[in-house]
């Protein structure tokens, strides 16, 4: 008799630790997006009210760099870095680093991530006037402000489904690192990139000695991260770089009284900097955009609005559920007994609330064109602000309904 093969589980249980992962991020996330989103209502006001004021801190000069630069280049590699920390973790100790577990979310985030893609570039392909070069914007998922969204909303649909989405997400920031690394690197000065080739060795290799001491790392990373800046690659690179270098598991002759990895020390250290200073200071500077009567009337008509709003709001959802739909299917794998499809299509609508890296993409397509890059972060917040709205009503109404069974 053939033993029959054990089906896979999609969004299972996760182990404790798992779980405690994922409930500390909530925290800090929700925290974090409620930040930005404050940070992005005050740049909007202040860039309607005040545009002479705004235009004006953005170009204050200090150093090599203007402060719009500073933070974006600069303040934002925590958050970058921060990111990286987590990649590194999910791919060596986390749900990623399990084959079967990390299939679906990786297949599910990148349909997430071509779908947008593809949607933006079928409409400014063929549309008159269309930018092709924007179609990386739509891609993003912004974790602070769906992980807030769906904790505020939806606190009661199971904790599964919020590490489902918070590996897709994570998925999602790494494949935005890879565009943004690839796609918007015009000429690299290979002697900077051997500079950087040096600074990730070094902290690799003290890493590896298990050598501590913040005065050590510190010096390097800002050495990468000017190194990087010369090289031409943008310069959150080098936060994702030294996030993947950093040591993830334990050793046995690991020091005793040593709390944690390196992953886990500097992501617990970092992460409030990251959510709470880094990435509001950026939306701040951002997403200030000047929204005049003739402005949105321009937009309406603009193939880059509609494609950016389309992808963000259709695309994402497309991709989501339907790469976690294929995967199900020709996996033969099954959802948890506790959760449902309706559910998951929520969560696909979140996926396309995007903002911090949307925003920054929006600069880097279009940074020699200002007045289509102000459009293009329009139309960010306005299909974030689309994906949040009905990921809202859909997941009030799966918890609403998993209330009513449960009554």
């Amino acid at each position: 008799m053939i033993a029959r093969r054990p089906r896979l589980v999609l969004f299972g249980r996760t182990s404790d630790a798992d779980a405690r992962s994922v409930a500390d991020v909530l925290r800090q996330e929700t925290a974090g997006g409620a930040l930005i989103l404050v940070a992005a209502a005050v740049a909007l006001i202040w860039a309607n009210l005040g545009p002479e004021s705004y235009q004006a801190i953005l170009h204050v000069k200090l150093g090599p760099l203007d402060l719009h630069h500073w933070v974006a280049d600069g303040l934002l590699t925590i958050f970058f870095f921060v990111a990286g920390l987590e990649l590194k973790r999910e791919f060596t100790v986390g749900t990623l680093s399990r084959p079967a577990n990390a299939l679906l979310p990786i297949v599910a985030a990148v349909c997430g991530m071509a779908f947008p893609a593809m949607i933006y570039l079928a409409i400014n392909v063929l549309a008159p006037g269309g930018r092709p070069e924007g179609w990386a914007i739509p891609m993003a998922t912004d974790i602070a402000f769906a992980l807030a969204i769906l904790a505020v909303v939806a606190p009661g649909l199971p904790a599964s489904l919020r590490a489902f989405l918070l590996t897709l997400a994570i998925v999602d920031d790494l494949g935005a690192i890879l565009v943004i690394a690839v796609a918007f690197t015009a000429e690299v000065q290979p002697l900077w990139l051997l500079g950087v080739a040096g600074c990730a060795v070094l902290w690799a290799l003290l890493q590896w000695r298990r050598v501590r001491g913040w005065y050590l790392y510190l010096p390097i990373g800002l050495l990468c991260w000017w190194l990087t800046l010369s090289s031409g690659v943008h310069a959150t690179i080098s936060g994702v770089l030294l996030g993947l270098l950093t040591r993830a598991r334990e050793r046995d002759d690991d020091l005793a009284g040593d709390a944690g990895t390196p992953v886990d020390r500097w992501e617990h250290l970092w992460r409030p900097v990251s959510a709470g200073v880094a990435v509001p200071l950026f939306a701040l500077f951002s997403a200030g955009v000047a929204l005049s009567p003739e402005v949105l009337r321009t937009m309406i008509t603009e193939p880059a609005v509609i494609g950016i709003v389309a992808g963000l709001v259709v695309g994402k959802v497309l991709g989501v559920i339907g790469g976690a739909a294929i995967t199900a299917r020709f996996t033969r794998a099954e959802l948890a007994p506790d959760l449902k499809w309706s559910e998951v299509f929520s969560v696909s609508i979140l996926a396309g609330v995007g903002f911090t890296v949307s925003l920054l993409i929006s600069d880097l397509a279009f940074g020699d064109d200002a007045a289509m890059a102000d459009q293009a972060k329009a139309a960010v917040l306005i299909g974030s602000l689309l994906a949040a709205g009905l990921a809202a009503i859909s997941l009030r109404r799966r918890t609403s309904a998993r209330r009513r069974a449960e009554s």
